[in-house]
């Protein structure tokens, strides 16, 4: 094993002079690290990253085979551009202090603390949220639970503490939605995986009020790549809600997450996420569940920021009566390409499905849906819905849907919409002369746009999504 020793980066500070906070990640906090791994992608980083988490062996040996899978098949050769991407410019492993997860706020470290506070995270606990979990750089620092539901049975852990604490539960589920198989990045998350949420909830039981996690990349030219696990039991019901955030440098991250869900017999789970990277983040993400018998998976899926996202948020509908549902938003502006969209698999008999797909698209920002709905043969009376709507904001702004349909099944009922509009004059003048100003009037026209997927968050997520857009419509006047 290779010498392990302490890195401590302490970056220039005039880039922390002067700065203006118009933008939620315009921040940039001092980097103290217990560990910062050497940039690349190698078997080396691999070994270091599992050593300090003291991991069994089963778990290394897991990692180095999707190392070997990742190096077989090469990044995708569709989609956005990433050639631009260096693996060898990234710090794979960065672990912020030489602590353990603790489960009291007032433990975490003060530059974490001040971090977290610009993302909410002491006023979510004054709300009494079920839980809340928050990943800084590629560690969980904080985490915890309301005491009645740990009564019940509900875990909600980071990853790292759940592999230790109920190794055969993780064990029985962990890369059976999303092997390392599955495609590029998939490969590379499960080589350098580290922190992210473990949540199982037991059969029958109903949590009323969300669980919360928020990550944040605060080093310069880092991955991050998270891996979270969620099981609902047959008859359980919960919403888990992630947030993401990333200061502005010079210099590319890289973000590659993993979210595998178990949906089990007539259960109902729902993931929501806003996420808000600075425009240097690669945002590569594989999100699956698997839907059995009479359940439900809802996905909300929020994306702002990022230079380039990959993002389709999938449903295996596996069981008879399985309902799944993606909502998704992209907002590209300058220099951004948003590729997002959905994939509902269609593999059982009177399997339900609907895609509500919003984009929005201003300067030279771009916007593509890319989406897949697939009824398997046998999958009678499938049904399944998409909807794509695209606005433009001004002309030079650009928007693109590639929608795959496959059915094998002759009782199956598809449907499919897709419509692009630009900002209308009309109702930009009506609105000002009921007394807005013009860039306020684009922006109610936006956030009415957005609202039929908006109205489905909670309330302080509506608000936060729509200061969001406001702050990404600065300067589409003039």
């Amino acid at each position: 094993m290779a010498d392990l020793t302490r890195t401590t980066v302490h970056p220039d500070a005039s880039k922390l002079e002067g700065m203006q906070h118009t933008k939620q990640y315009d921040f940039q906090m001092a980097e103290d690290y217990a560990f910062k791994s050497e940039k690349g992608f190698t078997k080396r980083v691999i070994e270091q990253l599992s050593y300090y988490k003291e991991e069994p062996q089963w778990m290394l040996d897991f990692r180095l085979r999707a190392f070997d899978i990742a190096e077989k098949k090469g990044r995708p050769k569709w989609g956005p551009d990433l050639s631009h991407l260096d693996f060898d410019e990234i710090f794979f492993y960065v672990r912020p202090q030489d602590r353990k997860g603790t489960n009291s706020w007032d433990d975490v470290p003060e530059e974490v603390r001040e971090t977290y506070k610009r993302l909410g995270i002491p006023e979510a606990e004054q709300k009494m949220l079920a839980g809340v979990g928050a990943q800084y750089e590629s560690e969980m620092v904080y985490h915890n639970l309301k005491e009645e539901w740990e009564k019940r049975g509900v875990i909600f852990l980071d990853i790292e503490t759940g592999l230790k604490e109920h190794p055969e539960l993780f064990k029985e589920h962990f890369a059976t939605v999303i092997p390392p198989e599955d495609n590029y990045f998939a490969a590379v998350n499960s080589a350098v995986w580290s922190g992210g949420s473990f949540v199982y909830v037991p059969e029958g039981v109903e949590v009323d009020v969300p669980l919360q996690a928020y990550f944040l990349i605060n080093a310069q030219s880092m991955g991050q790549f998270e891996r979270t696990l969620i099981i609902g039991e047959p008859g359980s019901k919960f919403h888990y809600i992630e947030g993401c955030t990333a200061p502005t440098y010079n210099s590319d991250s890289f973000h590659s997450g993993v979210i595998e869900i178990v949906v089990k017999d007539n259960a109902n789970v729902r993931y929501s996420t806003i996420q808000n990277w600075s425009h240097n983040v690669y945002n590569l993400v594989t999100q699956r569940a698997i839907v059995h018998a009479g359940a439900s998976m809802g996905w909300l899926d929020g994306n702002l920021g990022s230079k380039i996202t990959m993002k389709y948020p999938s449903c295996y509908l596996v069981g008879e009566r399985a309902h799944g549902e993606v909502l998704s938003i992209a907002f590209a502006t300058d220099g951004q390409h948003q590729d997002a969209g959905a994939k509902m698999i269609h593999a059982a008999p009177h399997t339900t499905s609907s895609v509500v797909s919003k984009s929005i698209s201003k300067g030279t920002g771009r916007s593509s849906y890319r989406g897949l709905v697939q009824i398997h043969e046998g999958a009678t009376g499938a049904r399944s819905n998409v909807e794509c709507d695209a606005l433009l904001l001004d002309e030079h702004a650009k928007t693109d849907t590639y929608p795959y349909i496959e059915i094998n099944e002759k009782t199956a009922h598809v449907g499919h919409e897709a419509s692009v509009s630009k900002l209308n004059d009309e109702q930009i003048f009506y609105l000002m002369s009921r007394g807005l100003g013009q860039a306020e009037a684009m922006a109610l026209i936006v956030r009415g746009f957005l609202d039929p997927i908006a109205k489905e968050l909670p309330l302080e997520y509506a608000v936060e999504l729509n200061r969001l857009i406001e702050l990404e419509m600065e300067g589409s006047v003039g």
